[in-house]
């Protein structure tokens, strides 16, 4: 499958009403693995009143693991919900990330979390390491990633899983999907911004098999039409997107 199947495409709407991250105000409790931080090379860029800028100031966890027992991978299991079992180590599901740039956008209050992206869908974010997930019968690529309180992924390998599985036990076309090639998968932004995190708005994205270089693989990121050319796999903040849906 070529890796843009994987794309989800979305709108993000700037607004004031209800939304399902908040805002953490106080500085929230640090983890005891992290590396030295590195400053990203790319330089903030700017079209038509938007401002893209890299960041690279979030802790690391670098031994931060995740591995996914259940459901196996190529396994086939009953319709409905399907149930999830994560081991997880050197990283705490609810705790608050530190990160001065990530703290300046928006959090969850409930703390680091996994995500669960399901082929196109947006993802789910789940703070146990065990739950059930409704999905429809057939053949489904998941991804699942450590994030941070604001909804920045891991990066490193240990921190993600990809695998298939079927649902239900009807026959099911096969997507041909090669776990092996490189993809991409959208993650962040999601759903309604209100208030302060109107500001600073963060625009995160997942790799597998593949890295970017000015030189290699980029991504273009077009924002209300204008595109930036990101050849640096980081989060990155966007700042001057007008109130409504962009």
């Amino acid at each position: 499958m070529k890796a843009s199947a994987f794309l989800l495409g979305g709108s993000l709407l700037l607004a004031l009403g209800a939304c399902d991250t908040t805002r953490q105000q106080t500085e929230g409790t640090s983890q005891s693995t992290a590396e030295t931080v590195t400053s990203p090379t790319m330089a903030a860029m700017e079209k038509n009143g938007i401002r893209l800028t890299p960041f690279d100031d979030s802790p690391k966890y670098p031994e931060a693991q995740m591995r996914l027992k259940t459901p196996p991978s190529g396994a086939t299991v009953p319709s409905g919900a399907v149930a999830f079992d994560y081991d997880l180590t050197n990283f705490v599901l609810t705790k608050m990330s530190s990160g001065m740039t990530g703290n300046e956008m928006a959090v969850s209050e409930k703390g680091q979390h996994i995500h669960n992206i399901v082929d196109n869908q947006p993802y789910t974010a789940h703070y146990t390491t065990e739950f059930t997930k409704n999905i429809a019968d057939g053949q489904h690529v998941v991804l699942s990633f450590l994030s941070r309180s604001y909804h920045e992924s891991l990066k490193h390998r240990g921190a993600y899983d990809l695998r298939v599985i079927n649902v239900g036990s009807a026959p099911v076309q096969p997507l041909n999907a090669d776990l092996s090639a490189a993809h991409m998968f959208y993650s962040r932004p999601k759903d309604t911004y209100s208030g302060n995190d109107t500001k600073k708005v963060m625009l995160d994205f997942y790799l597998v098999n593949t890295t970017l270089s000015p030189e290699g693989n980029k991504v273009r990121a077009t924002i209300n039409g204008s595109e930036f050319m990101l050849t640096e796999w980081l989060p990155y903040t966007m700042e001057g997107l007008p109130m409504g849906q962009n």
